[in-house]
């Protein structure tokens, strides 16, 4: 082959290749964009709907359930009372998910549940103490135990 013809098809595959390049990442740009978004909690006891990406803009995501935290209902706060102590919270809401050494006089129940549809419920219950018993405690509108089953039990669409 001529040595032109060769020259000229090294620089046309080369083209190619870097317009092929920067339209792959123009791609996958796009679909990191949708990622990067942040999945913010909702206020306590309240469900949101998150749009979800799909992998190529068409194929859905195989995403699964996730729950984090302690579920705490409506019923488990009704027996909460002014009074009780550590030891009589810790059997009636659980083992607290946050409690460290600078805030040793406060007890959170934070609960974040996740669905592979996007649909984000969260609640957040906070336990005070004042000298070895509950002084007050703060919990936003909470599901009940039914409410909590027909939510995790609810089929797939």
């Amino acid at each position: 082959m001529p040595q032109p013809f060769l020259h000229v098809s090294r620089r046309i595959s080369t083209a190619g290749a870097i317009v092929f390049s920067c339209l792959l990442c123009g791609c996958v740009s796009k679909l990191f964009n949708a990622a990067e978004q942040p999945l913010e909690a909702a206020p306590a006891g309240i469900t949101q709907r998150v749009q979800q990406s799909k992998l190529f803009g068409v194929l859905p995501v195989y995403r699964p359930d996730t729950q984090q935290g302690n579920f705490i209902s409506k019923e488990q706060v009704a027996q909460l009372q002014v009074g009780m102590t550590p030891a009589q919270v810790r059997f009636l809401l659980g083992t607290p998910l946050l409690n460290d050494v600078f805030h040793a006089e406060r007890w959170d129940y934070p609960f974040l549940l996740k669905r592979g549809d996007g649909t984000v419920t969260s609640s957040n219950v906070v336990v005070y103490f004042k000298d070895g018993r509950v002084s007050h405690f703060e919990g936003a509108e909470l599901p009940n135990e039914k409410e909590y089953l027909r939510l995790i039990a609810a089929p797939k669409k």
